[in-house]
């Protein structure tokens, strides 16, 4: 195997990973069976690639091996080994702000990987449907994976998102000083665009001396009509639109504070 030449090089590894959940509402066993049918046939592994393959080459970066894999009943995965052009330096932004939106992304990786797990379940007898994707951008290099954030978010709609960032390793300058981190960061929400913030209530736990920081989001509000699986509202009655939400919004918070509420 050909050995890559590496520029630039930078020992730190940045890893960006998190968890989007998708909530839906299934009437009856064969609805939930549709719902979890639908989504294996939405995000199998072949549609996951082509998802992961457009976004490397929107951020520009090199596709260097692809390992994909469907699962029974349900799920599929997707990991890219992925490598970044030459690049001046001095043309990377590290300060803390929100990375592009999807229409103008431009970015790009250096000796790292992305890889997304998709998890679709139901409960049993209550109704309700969820639908998990897993992401990880990690990369060793100067730039952070936190400017791909906004883009990745905005292709999964998404009723929860958990992140988790952490800088690990150690780099060395010329005069061999260690360096820890190599930019500046308070919270991953400076990371997000403003209109993300404004649809989501956001709770911060940042551990910054050991350079580890969490964020989790949940929609501030949401429109019952796009969460009916094969149902219409009109044939629902006022008792059971207000009993679908109450389910709805107890499964949301209950993944959100990661504990069941009785």
């Amino acid at each position: 195997m050909q050995k890559l030449q590496l520029h630039g090089f930078n020992n730190l590894t940045k890893s960006l990973s998190f968890c989007i959940y998708d909530i839906c509402y299934a009437n009856t066993p064969s609805e939930r069976d549709g719902y979890i049918a639908y989504i294996d046939e939405q995000y199998n592994a072949t549609r996951l690639t082509e998802i992961l393959s457009k976004t490397c080459t929107i951020i520009g970066a090199n596709v260097l091996n692809i390992a994909r894999q469907d699962y029974e009943p349900q799920g599929a995965s997707v990991t890219m080994l992925v490598s970044e052009e030459l690049i001046d330096l001095h043309d990377i932004d590290i300060s803390e702000n929100p990375g592009p939106l999807p229409h103008s992304l431009l970015l790009h990786l250096d000796k790292s990987h992305i890889c997304v797990h998709t998890y679709p379940e139901s409960h049993p007898e209550g109704g309700l449907c969820t639908f998990r994707a897993d992401i990880e951008v990690s990369t060793c290099g100067v730039i952070s994976p936190l400017k791909a954030l906004n883009y990745l978010i905005h292709q999964l709609e998404s009723d929860i998102v958990t992140i988790d960032y952490r800088i690990r390793g150690f780099t060395r300058d010329v005069h061999g000083i260690k360096h820890f981190i190599d930019h500046k960061i308070n919270s991953i929400q400076n990371f997000m665009s403003d209109d993300m913030k404004a649809m989501h209530d956001m709770l911060d736990v940042n551990l910054y001396q050991e350079n580890i920081f969490h964020t989790k989001m949940i929609l501030k509000k949401f429109d019952l009509k796009h969460y009916l699986f094969n149902t219409k509202m009109e044939d629902l009655c006022a008792k059971e639109h207000k009993r679908i939400t109450n389910l709805l919004w107890k499964e949301m918070r209950e993944i959100y504070y990661g504990r069941n509420i009785l």
